[in-house]
């Protein structure tokens, strides 16, 4: 008894117990009970299988932050159309929406191939070698329109965004065909993810896609130098000038690893801030850990939000802090109060607060300025909120706007505000009278910083999924949450591709060419900027040369 009571006692000293959840076994699946814990300044989840005992795992590397973050929780207006019957099993068992899910899809994914033109060791041969089992997965066109129906019926808020992902999109020919689809089906914002590299091999290709509609390239970059990104180093500069010459904006998005490339997270944002004429945004994404890892192996890459903001901020030399952060959802005051006025239901982001991050950053004088440092964003949120419960009390309308007109300066200090900027305007314009070409005219000032943590197996949350807003459509008319498709593969991502997929052989036969006839042969890594072929004319090509010295 008494060693049972020293044991409790030490388990409150060490284990401060914030929350319930409910969470996965990373070896078989099994849905547990789960604690999340903090212990040390940081937040850590537990859980235990009967077959494969205790898994602990880091949950967020800071507990202040994730105490400031959770204070803008927010649980979204749901689905009232559900694709999915819950049917008495539990979260994540039968995904595709269902009625438990609180938030409608912000950015929906549409796979057009899981073919790439790389050779990246985890994918590429299990396709390449013909193993039991592999196949091509495009879906045709019609399944396409149908997938953005399925996506626009959605209630209370139509789907209006979408990812076009892969593999690798340009590989497929048809791709201007697929956009134009979507843009019929009333799809106004359309995302081409990519490697970049087909664009940096025939440059008019951005042209054609921005044409089509593609509204923006995500475009994969894990560093400034050929060891932190072999993937893309020596293409993204060609890339990135052929989206400047098509008027194409680019967001650029490096997998953050510990250990990896965590060290030159500061160098990605200069090499943003040195194309802000097109490269609009920076998404870092901390790494999502698949397969089986030992608890080692993970301690030395796992890094989550706050540490990544961390080193943001010594790598900017303090030019970007840790307080110019705020969680996705802090976003949602904002679209109470529109809706306030409207009576409309409107687009929210009300992820869960320990998914994503971002801040808005803008130049001057040469050096980055977070909007948080000339804007109250806690107080302007407040306010809004509060307008919002003024107007559903039965406040008059017009007089909260005057009142707004009036108040919304203030949060702003022209002092410290980057010349040439009007925010308290664009603001105005925005939320009041609803002209959303400020929206564009605020972005177009300014940089923005996003993190975004996929799950993986070992800190899967239940509570998070359920409020997941980037979602996958699938032939079968399905709305699958993210870290539900490719945190459970061998239920979602996987079954889906395989059932609607073709084998290797036969559409090799169909195609009339092999799957390795599309592999970049790097043409482009035999010429260096400054060499003979022409060289790209982004503002970083001197940087590109200064590393490739040192490569």
């Amino acid at each position: 008894m008494v060693l049972s009571q020293e044991y409790e006692e030490k388990k409150t000293v060490e284990y401060n117990v914030i929350k319930k959840t409910q969470s996965i076994c990373p070896e078989c699946n099994r849905i547990l009970p789960a604690t999340i814990f903090e212990r040390d300044q940081k937040v850590y989840m537990t859980r235990t299988c009967p077959d494969h005992g205790e898994t602990e795992e880091l949950y967020y590397g800071d507990y202040q932050m994730y105490l400031k973050f959770s204070s803008y929780w927010d649980d979204g207006k749901g689905t009232m159309a559900p694709n999915v019957a819950i049917d008495n099993c539990q979260c994540p068992a039968n995904c595709g929406l269902c009625s438990n899910h609180l938030s409608h899809t912000g950015l929906a994914n549409i796979i057009v191939t899981n073919r790439c033109d790389l050779t990246c060791w985890y994918c590429f041969f299990y396709v390449k070698k013909g193993l039991e089992g592999a196949y091509v997965y495009e879906p045709d066109h019609e399944q396409i329109r149908n997938m953005a129906k399925a996506l626009k019926a959605e209630r209370p808020v139509p789907g209006n965004s979408i990812q076009i992902t892969g593999g690798e999109p340009t590989l497929r020919d048809d791709l201007p065909e697929i956009v134009r689809i979507l843009k019929e089906e009333g799809v106004d914002h359309i995302q081409l993810n990519t490697n970049g590299i087909n664009i940096a091999l025939k440059p008019e290709l951005a042209k054609i896609y921005r044409e089509a509609g593609v509204s923006n390239l995500y475009m994969s970059f894990d560093g400034v130098t050929a060891k932190t990104n072999p993937k893309n180093h020596w293409e993204a500069p060609y890339a990135i000038d052929a989206c400047r010459k098509a008027d194409l904006g680019v967001v650029l998005v490096p997998t953050v690893i510990k250990s990896i490339n965590d060290h030159e997270l500061g160098a990605i944002i200069d090499y943003a801030k040195q194309n802000i004429d097109i490269v609009r945004a920076v998404n870092f994404q901390p790494v999502s850990l698949t397969g089986r890892m030992s608890k080692k192996e993970r301690e030395k890459y796992r890094i989550t939000i706050p540490d990544a903001i961390k080193r943001i901020e010594a790598q900017t030399n303090g030019e970007v802090t840790a307080d110019d952060w705020f969680p996705v959802p802090s976003c949602s005051p904002i679209t109470h109060f529109i809706e306030s006025l409207t009576h409309k239901k409107q687009y929210e982001l009300s992820i869960h607060f320990a998914c994503g991050a971002g801040t808005y950053v803008y130049m001057s004088k040469g050096k980055l300025v977070p909007i948080s440092q000339f804007v109250d964003i806690k107080g302007l949120v407040e306010y809004l909120d509060e307008k919002a419960d003024d107007l559903n009390s039965g406040s008059n309308r017009y007089m909260t706007i005057a009142q707004a007109a009036l108040k919304i300066n203030s949060f702003v200090d022209k002092k410290k505000q980057p010349e040439g900027l009007n925010l308290g305007r664009l603001l105005f314009n925005a939320l009041v009278r609803h002209d959303y070409s400020s929206i564009g005219q605020f972005q177009m000032k300014s940089l923005f910083l996003g993190m975004m943590h996929f799950q993986d197996k070992y800190n899967q949350d239940e509570e998070r999924l359920q409020r997941c807003d980037i979602h996958y459509l699938t032939p079968d008319l399905r709305i699958i949450p993210f870290c539900s498709f490719n945190v459970i593969p061998e239920w979602y991502r996987d079954r889906v591709q395989k059932k609607y997929g073709m084998p290797v052989e036969e559409w090799e036969a169909k195609n009339g060419e092999k799957l390795e006839d599309r592999l970049y042969r790097g043409q482009l890594r035999k010429v260096r900027p400054g060499m003979k072929a022409e060289a790209p004319t982004c503002a970083t090509a001197e940087i590109y040369q200064k590393v490739s010295n040192l490569g």
